[in-house]
């Protein structure tokens, strides 16, 4: 990981664009502050991973289907990009936490190699669901990979550790020194999220952790 603490726009910046859209990735990137990207994965009908955080679309595209129930290029019809797509406009300079809602299978594998090389290089895996971080470790085990929790705390660690995971994001209230100590007693790097203010980034970086999924303020530096 970076010596400094990583500033990651979450979802892209959804106040020039919707959320997890290609426009909205492309508005965080531009922005001189950020360091790269979070973003979820789902699948499509057609097995096909693609880039949107609910399990149905009402809520961003105003429609009442289920992601998995449309195939990849309706969604793209839809605003809802594929991997591919996202991993090609951010190229491979921006780092990227890359959280997945489901199981990904062998698709999700082959695209994140085709974007970032079999090393997946500046780049993560997360995920809230043990089931989605055993894939990728079953499939591409030198991946690093975080495990997301609500709260930064013993059993979290403890959790992370028996997942063989390198690393634990959790939500930024639950971060201090001494749960921050917890973690790195356990060789665990820590990212927070989700920050809106500058100085709530400021204090994460004072403690020393690696990333800050940002939005709003907190992407302007």
């Amino acid at each position: 990981m970076a010596t400094r603490t990583l500033r990651l726009a979450h979802r892209g910046d959804w106040r020039v664009a919707p959320e997890n859209t290609l426009a909205a990735f492309r508005a965080a990137l531009d922005r001189p502050s950020c360091d790269g990207l979070e973003f979820d994965v789902r699948l499509s009908s057609d097995g096909i991973p693609v880039v949107c955080h609910d399990v149905t679309l009402e809520r961003v595209q105003g429609r009442l289907e289920r992601v998995d129930a449309l195939s990849a290029e309706a969604l793209s019809q839809l605003d809802v990009p594929t991997l591919a797509d996202v991993l090609d406009i951010a190229g491979r300079r921006p780092f990227l936490d890359v959280e997945l809602k489901v199981e990904g299978g062998h698709a999700l594998i082959e695209a994140l190699a085709a974007g970032r090389g079999p090393e997946l290089h500046n780049a993560v895996v997360s995920s809230f669901e043990p089931a989605a971080l055993d894939g990728v470790a079953r499939r591409a085990p030198a991946w690093p990979r975080w495990l997301n929790v609500a709260t930064l705390d013993r059993d979290a660690v403890a959790y992370a550790t028996a997942l063989g995971c390198s690393g634990i994001a959790a939500e930024w209230h639950s971060i201090d020194a001494d749960s921050l100590a917890l973690a790195n007693e356990a060789k665990l790097d820590v990212a927070a999220w989700t920050v809106r203010r500058r100085a709530t980034f400021a204090r994460l970086a004072g403690l020393g952790v690696v990333a800050v999924c940002v939005e709003a303020a907190a992407l302007d530096g």
